[in-house]
Order: C-alpha cells, then structure tokens, then sequence
C-alpha cells in the first residue's frame, strides 16, 4: 500500500480498518472501538484528520482521541465529533473539534463554530476548532481574562499545539519538514476556489465579476509570497494567519503585503483591495492551507477552467470563447516556442493559456524524465517558462478582465506582466508607450475572438481614431445596419483591392479587428486565427472587406462553426474561424491558390453546454483511474481521470487532465491539405 496520507499510515499501522463494499462499507476506530459509515464525506475528512492528529500532532495514544462525545447539555443527543483529553479516564476534556465537510458555505461553517464553542464551554476544554477540508478556524480559551467565552476574533489560534505542549506562533515554515505547504488535489483546489468566491460574493453584495476581481488581488499575493525569493527556509510564510490576530490586523498585513507588490509591478493591478477585514481573514483561511506553486500546472489549469466557465456563463458570456474552439485553432496554427503570440482582444487569456500548454506539451517530449531528472526538470522548466514569460502578450480593454487575465498567467507560472489593460483599437504609438513590445509587424501569430457587434463611432472617439483605419475606406455605407446604402453598386463593380469613394463615420469593432491583427503580424510568415461573425464572410455589402482582406492576406483556411458555437455564452452570432497568412510587400495570392474550406458540426458541445464527444474507453483500473477517448469533429481528446470520493456530489471519476491527441480530427485533414490539396477538390 502507498502510505501518501495519514490515514494510509493508521490503516498500515492497525489504528483503523475498512470493511465491506459500496454502501455498507464502513471504517472502524479499533482503538476508539467506534465505527461509521465510509460512504459519508464527512466521515473521510474525520478519519483523515484524526489520523493526523496521531501522526502529525503527535497524540500517539490513540485511547486520548474520543468520537461522538456526548455533550452535558439539556439538549439531548448533542453530540461533539472528535475530542482529545489529557487523560486516558477521558476525564480531563483539551480539545474540541466539529467536522464538517469541505464544500460548505460560510453561513454553515459559522454555524459550526458557535457548535464547537458550545460543546467546548459544556466540557470545559480549553480549545476548540472546526475543521471543513482545508478550512480550518481553531480558537483558544485557555485565559478567561483574556479570551471570553463570547470572544471569536482575537483568540485565533493558528495550529493544534503538538502533544499538550504550546502553541505555535505559525502554522507553515517555508522548507520545515511537516509544516511546509503541500500540493492538493484538484478537488481541494475546486473546493477552496469556490469558497473564495462565495465568501467574496457576500450573497450578492458584489457583482460575481467584482468578487472575482477581489479574488485575483488576493491570489496574487499568496502567490507571490509562496514565491518571494528573500523568505528563508524555516521561516513563516507571510499569507497565513498569526496566533491571536485579530482579522483587523490580518487585513492590515495582506494590505500591506499587496501594496509591496504593487510597488515592485505597478502595471499588474492598479486598484487597492476593496474587502472588509473580516472578509480577507476568511479568505486567507480557506487558502492558507494549499500550494498554489507546488500544485501541479494540470490541477490548477483543470480547476481553475471549470471555475472560470461558470463563472462567465451568463453577464460575462461574450468575453468568454469556448475552450474546445480555442484548443483547435491552437493546434491548427501549431504555435512554437520561438513565436510571438498576442491576443488583441484576450479577455480571460484562454488562447494565451492554451498556447502555453501546447509549449509545455512539447517541453514534455522533449524531456520525458523531467520529473526524475534533475537536469532534465531545469530544462524542461526553461524550456516553457521563457515562453510564458517573454513570448505571451494580451490586450484587453476591460480592466476587470485584464486583471482576471493577468491572474490565469500568475497562476500558470507568469506572463502577467505582458498583459495589458488598454483599448487594442487605440492608436498604435499609444498602446508601443504602454508596452514597448506592442510594436507593429512583430508578432509570429495572433489568435483572437474579436467582439461583435459594437459599433465605433468618429463621433464619440474622433475623426483621426477611425482615420487610422485603411479598412474604413473600403466600407459602403450599410456596414452598422444603421445607414443607407449609398456606394453598393461601385463597391460590386470595384476590382479586388479598389477604394470606395466615401469614408465611413462608424464602423464595427470585429471589421477594425481585421486591421489590426494585420498591423501586428510579421509580413510574409505571420499567421492568425481569428472568429469572425459570418455576414463578414456572405453579406454582399461587406464585398469592400473581404477585398481588403484579400489584398492583405491568405486566407490559409475557414471552418464554419453551428449556429450554437456561443449560445451557452448568451452569443447566438452565425461565426466562423478564419486562418490567415499576412502577405509581404507587393506580394500578391494567385486566384487558383487552394483553400481550406470545412463544415464543424459537432464541436463538442450542444447549446446548453452539454458534452458531445463520442467517448471510448481506453483503459479503466475500478475505482482508481481510467483514460478515455473523447471525439468530435474538430479533434480527438485523450482525456485522464481519477477517483473521486471527497464531494458527495460528483462521487466518482473526476477528470484529472486532458491532452489533444495529435492529427486528429479536421486538424488531421489540414494536415493532409498542406502536404496535398489535390484531393481534397473535384
């Protein structure tokens, strides 16, 4: 048996033992002689922690640990989790706990505080404490004077004291054996994301977008304190809670700590953290616990995904492109890591993500050790680490989302330096000053899902704003559906490449799109892909764009997407995704160079969101892992996943991570196209 938990070592040791199958199942305390059922999540969480104060805490005699204490009070059958007593009588009550699963909400938690005080001050024990998971809140009142049996704030207390001894000043010493920080799995990870946001939401005091811009300032911090060079091993993490702080003074120092990275990054959030003191300590608490740099990328990447596409489900729903989508226009364009990638338009930094995953693929075979290699895990780090941060740039005109973005890179291992918070239609001196390296013709590859339908208008921006524009000359005057048509007739007669009579004094946001994804690309070799609204593509009074686009690009491929592509998003635009090649000087595309045209019909989701995918079983082991093959018209998943027993709710496989598998697919057919477009004309 793999002893990774404690409750692996009690169970190795004789301490516990699991009996029986599926909903008879039961675990039994043999030293307690107390037994439950295993099915229960609260049940886990108790026999893991209780296995933890054996080992960890060093309460060894098993017999001082008690289940199911019967409280002295009127009312009956009240009953306390776990106690742990001085004496083996069981006479002498130290410490009392209530357990409580990991998923619930913060009304319920506090509920579960005022329990365990209750129990604690019926026993007469000097300290007590709920545990939710990674959530955690212990209070002490061993002081009476100092600590009243009412007081909840400034009796803290920041770990279990080990064997009755005192207790600590900190919970987590950078590099100290036992009390370092750790890696979680991706249900910890899910779990403590959503109780960040709830306690940030306070019920609807805050818009979900404004509890999520708080959450990212605090994720910051705690990152960057798991990361800051000057902490010495054995020394206290900053992101934690002191023993007897007050949440006042908690908030003080998380102030204080984001205010020291703001100084030292004055680019990456500009706003001061809005959250009440209280507030900030509960959300401490909830993170306090977990690795955000030691968990793995694939965890992280996975939770956080989930958690984003609910979260812009809705509001938020045009900000948001559909991950299936972008994983495909990633692979098609097959990005390297000496090309420099921009999202003009990168809202969360889903195409920038994706792009470093698909880097971080290939640093994987390029290094297959690299987890037991030490040369090979330097490398490999370099390998993709350099592309993240020096290769990955982003432009996104709503702050709140650039934040949201530049939190995605931290997470991911940085990049967030290269997003920023601008107008990408803004003149291009303006956005060069904001980022020296936002230059024109530089960048190998743009992928980007443009905004639809907003109209930019010379008269709320500027005539010179929309004179920057080559395009607007190419427009007639039916372009916004709000003008007449006055030059249709000279724009059909017009050759490629011909300039309407008339400049235009609106036009719409994914037209001047076009534009300046061109001015960014590097001639000749540059490529993008980018999600245009179909009428760009059909509509007759559009015929000036497409022969601008014509003049200025290849146009290397067009998959046409269902009506459905964004509807779960609250975007029901006809779109296609459009391959683009940006053309040297002078050089112009023969009429009869091959095109990729083709028709995705199941992308691998419905219009509710819904899953899709033709699934085949690779390899399944019962109740541990299995690997599946998840199909669609656009490319083939190779999809892992584990078992999952902490929520009741989602009992069962949870998906651990996924991977394209390569030349699958219409990226297949592409792949064909290029070596050989015969066959694919008659």
């Amino acid at each position: 048996m793999s002893l990774d938990t404690y409750l692996d070592k009690a169970l190795a040791d004789g301490y516990a033992e699991i009996k029986g199958e599926g909903k008879k199942e039961r675990i039994y305390y043999l030293t307690a002689d107390h037994s439950e059922r295993w099915s229960d999540p609260e049940e886990k969480i108790r026999a893991e922690f209780w296995a933890e104060l054996i080992y960890k805490y060093e309460y060894d005699d098993p017999k001082l640990i008690k289940f199911e204490v019967k409280v002295p009070r009127r009312t009956p059958n009240d009953l306390a989790d776990l106690v742990i007593y001085r004496d083996e009588e069981c006479k002498d009550p130290y410490f009392v706990f209530e357990i409580k699963r990991s998923d619930i909400s913060d009304a319920e938690f506090a509920q579960s505080i005022e329990q365990v005080c209750g129990n604690r001050a019926s026993l007469g024990a000097p300290f007590c404490g709920s545990i939710a998971g990674l959530t955690r809140r212990l209070l002490r009142f061993d002081d009476k004077q100092k600590y009243p049996s009412m007081e909840r704030d400034r009796n803290h207390l920041t770990d279990i004291p080990k064997r009755f001894g005192k207790p600590p000043e900190w919970r987590f010493y950078k590099n100290k054996e036992g009390q370092d920080l750790s890696a979680v799995p991706r249900e910890e990870l899910r779990s403590a994301i959503r109780k960040c946001h709830q306690t940030l939401w306070e019920g609807g005091r805050r818009s979900p977008i404004a509890a999520f811009g708080e959450f990212c300032k605090l994720v910051f911090v705690k990152y960057r304190d798991e990361k800051n060079p000057d902490l010495e091993d054995e020394q206290p993490y900053a992101f934690q809670r002191r023993d007897g702080e007050s949440s006042e003074d908690l908030s003080k120092r998380i102030l204080k700590l984001y205010a020291n990275e703001q100084e030292k990054e004055p680019g990456v959030f500009t706003e001061k953290i809005n959250i009440d003191p209280p507030v900030i300590a509960q959300v401490v608490e909830h993170l306090e616990a977990l690795s955000l740099d030691r968990t793995e990328l694939d965890t992280k990447g996975v939770a956080f995904e989930e958690f984003m596409g609910g979260f812009f489900k809705g509001d938020f729903g045009q900000y948001f492109t559909p991950r299936e989508l972008i994983a495909f226009s990633i692979e098609l364009l097959n990005p390297e890591r000496k090309h420099l990638v921009l999202d003009p338009a990168c809202g969360s930094g889903g195409f920038l993500l994706y792009a470093l995953d698909h880097i971080r693929r290939e640093a994987n075979r390029r290094y297959p050790n690299h987890k037991t290699d030490a040369r090979q895990s330097r490398e490999h780090y370099k390998y993709w680490h350099d592309f993240a941060e020096h290769n990955l740039f982003g432009i996104e005109i709503n702050e709140e989302l650039a934040r949201v973005a530049k939190m995605n890179m931290i997470i991911h291992d940085d990049g967030h330096t290269n997003i920023v918070g601008h107008d990408a239609l803004d003149f291009l001196d303006r956005l060069t000053i904001l980022k020296p390296e936002l230059s024109p013709n530089k960048f190998d590859m743009i992928l980007t899902n443009p905004p639809f339908g907003s109209v930019v208008k010379s008269t709320e921006k500027g005539d010179s704003y929309l004179e920057q524009f080559d395009l607007r000359r190419y427009l007639n005057k039916a372009t916004t559906d709000t003008e007449p048509d006055e030059s249709t007739q000279s724009e059909r007669n017009a050759k490629r490449g011909s300039k309407a009579v008339k400049a235009r004094t609106s036009i719409k946001t994914e037209i001047l799109f076009i534009e300046r994804v061109w001015s960014y690309l590097k001639p000749k070799d540059g490529r993008a892909a980018i999600v245009l609204p179909d009428g760009i593509l059909t509509n007759s009074s559009l015929q000036g764009v497409r022969d601008w686009m014509l003049s200025h690009f290849q146009i290397l491929a067009v998959v046409s997407l269902p009506q459905f592509a964004f509807a779960y998003y609250d975007a029901g635009v006809k779109a296609s995704i459009v391959f683009l090649r940006k053309l040297s000087e002078g050089e112009i595309v023969p009429d009869d160079q091959p095109m990729f045209m083709a028709l995705a019909e199941n992308i691998g989701y419905d219009a509710t969101g819904r899953k899709t995918f033709n699934v085949t079983v690779e390899s399944e082991t019962p109740e541990r892992e299995k690997i599946e093959c998840h199909s669609c018209d656009l490319f083939d998943y190779r999809v892992y996943f584990e078992w999952n027993t902490s929520n009741p709710k989602e009992l069962g496989w949870s998906e651990r991570y996924r991977e394209i598998i390569p030349n699958t697919g219409l990226v297949a057919q592409w792949r064909e196209f290029q070596r050989d477009p015969s066959p694919f004309f008659v």
